[in-house]
């Protein structure tokens, strides 16, 4: 009698403990019944994502999500969905996520191993690499001029982690986000700023005075960017990357490029054949 009420016991206590996982609904269900797709994004990641001066958060990613995602969600769900936009930065986006706060991060995230311990990733819609934005005419060209010189990055960014593991003879000085970055650069306080290449050349084009500034070096890294989300969500998954996959096959992801990079856009940065063969491998083009 006690062994029974003992695994009796037991089992309650396991179902009790398994309930929450699995009463917790999965992405697409989310989306259908609050009718709102919610996504972290940045407010000062020119042209990706930011505010700009009509107080509109807008961006590169924010389109990819408006005009190859929302589509196929709404598939999917059956009914029309609206996007709402929360701030998120590197060191919230996966906590963001984990916690239910956001469905989707469309931002500048890098796609690495150690991210997907934690996250998946949509197909690749961005690659660049590590680069520095220095004051004209600094000493700074490459990453092999950094040793003993001041340089700042982002807090919980793979640049980070590059300079703190690979380099560790420059002085590596962490800010919260790219602005408190570029301010200390501005005023002196550190010698250069690295991040991925296409955000130093945004950063550069919104500066006060652009040619003040320089994008030195050749890239350091890989910079894949990718769209992450809570892990093992298949079916949103499937959604996600059935958008940028109609995207790409379509030509539509080349016009919200072009409109961005372009030589119109708010930040001319051509894509090359390599980079756009690497996107369309994906697909198998």
């Amino acid at each position: 009698m006690k062994a029974t009420l003992a695994l009796l016991l037991t089992l309650t206590v396991a179902l009790a403990l398994g309930a929450p996982a699995l009463a917790q609904q999965d992405t697409l269900e989310k989306i259908k019944s609050s009718g709102t797709l919610t996504i972290g994004t940045r407010t000062g990641s020119p042209p990706f994502a930011y505010i700009n001066k009509n107080n509109e958060w807008v961006g590169f990613s924010i389109d990819l999500v408006d005009v190859l995602i929302k589509p196929e969600i709404e598939k999917a769900v059956g009914k029309s969905i609206k996007i709402e936009k929360k701030e998120s930065t590197p060191q919230t986006r996966i906590p963001l996520l984990t916690s239910n706060s956001v469905d989707l991060i469309a931002e500048t995230m890098t796609d690495t191993p150690q991210r997907r311990e934690q996250v998946d990733f949509s197909l690749t819609f961005f690659y660049t690499g590590a680069q520095f934005l220095v004051k004209k005419g600094s000493p700074i060209k490459g990453v092999n001029d950094i040793a003993g010189k001041r340089i700042a990055s982002q807090q919980g960014s793979t640049n980070a982690k590059i300079i703190r593991e690979k380099y560790p003879q420059a002085q590596l000085r962490e800010f919260p986000d790219q602005p408190a970055a570029f301010q200390a650069l501005a005023q002196g306080q550190v010698d250069a700023y690295t991040n991925d290449g296409i955000q130093l050349a945004g950063l550069k084009a919104k500066a006060p005075n652009p040619s003040d500034w320089e994008v030195v070096g050749d890239f350091y890294s890989e910079e894949p960017y990718g769209m992450a989300m809570r892990k093992g969500d298949a079916k949103f998954k499937a959604a996600v990357d059935a958008g940028l996959r109609k995207g790409f096959e379509s030509g539509k992801y080349f016009d919200v490029y072009d409109k961005w990079f372009g030589p119109k856009g708010e930040v001319p940065y051509p894509m090359t054949p390599q980079v756009k063969a690497y996107l369309l491998k994906q697909i198998g083009k």
